[in-house]
């Protein structure tokens, strides 16, 4: 499929660009709210790029002007969701589509249990320390809201291993990963972080495969909520009225039976 524009929101480092060609997209706009991130990406060869630095909340296009917009990874760090999703379906042309993919629920959930244990044991209370993350079905009806058609929505784990917790806080600290959420509080304790490592591990921990005996590591989770929505047009197919199926999901049982059935008519 061809899509004459295309818009990436948030691109980062242009990791999404590197798989666009002139076969799909004709000129692709990279826009994110980092003017240093913007500068280190690096354009697909063959495709006509140009980088645009402002909040990834405001999209500075006409209504109707592009074909196709994508987002990897930075929806999650949208304020305003709804709001952005109601600009995209202004922004896309009839039978534009929007295709991304953001963390999901259920993300990093085993530091949030360790820091949430470690927090109760110590301090008597808990407070949040990993941003808040869109449920699948928050973000179907969210989509469904803005206008969007045609709405497919799929999700996949990536679970990665890490010798330790503090290992998997300094990554997620150089992806520029860490809480953002406005009253977080500006520290952890360093009694809590200890003990949280321990729980950490005693919860979740495994073997590391091919170490060596006795060596462990843990798992982080990353649950992906890939998405993809399309803004609707008269040429887009259409569900059928109520009724008129010929045949009932109570006779899925007998589906190689009713096909038979179905050549002879």
């Amino acid at each position: 499929m061809q899509f004459d524009v295309a818009l990436d929101i948030g691109c980062g480092r242009g990791h999404l660009s590197q798989f666009i060609t002139s076969d799909n997209v004709g000129v692709l706009y990279q826009l994110d709210g980092s003017s240093e991130i913007l500068k280190q990406v690096l354009p697909p060869a063959d495709v006509p790029t140009y980088s645009i630095h402002c909040p990834e909340n405001v999209l500075p296009f006409r209504p109707n002007t592009l074909d196709l917009v994508l987002s990897s990874m930075s929806l999650h760090w949208i304020n305003d969701l709804p709001g952005l999703l109601k600009q995209i379906l202004t922004c896309l042309r009839n039978d534009g589509c929007f295709l991304g993919v953001m963390p999901a629920t259920d993300t990093l959930y085993e530091l949030r249990v360790s820091l949430q244990l470690a927090e109760l044991e110590r301090l008597g209370g808990i407070s949040s320390h990993i941003s808040p993350f869109v449920d699948s079905v928050d973000m179907a009806d969210l989509l469904q809201s803005a206008g969007f058609n045609l709405i497919t929505l799929d999700a996949d784990e990536l679970v990665i291993h890490y010798p330790n917790m503090f290992a998997l806080m300094n990554d997620l600290r150089c992806m520029g990963e860490s809480n953002a959420v406005v009253h977080r509080p500006l520290r952890l304790n360093r009694d809590v972080l200890l003990a949280a490592s321990v729980i950490y591990d005693e919860k979740f921990g495994v073997p590391r495969v091919g170490g060596e005996e006795n060596e462990r590591c843990i798992p982080a989770t990353y649950r992906l909520l890939f998405f993809i929505g399309w803004k609707p047009d008269p040429s887009q197919s259409k569900p059928l009225p109520r009724g008129s199926a010929q045949y009932s999901l109570k006779d899925l049982h007998r589906i190689d039976e009713l096909a038979k059935l179905h050549l002879k008519k």
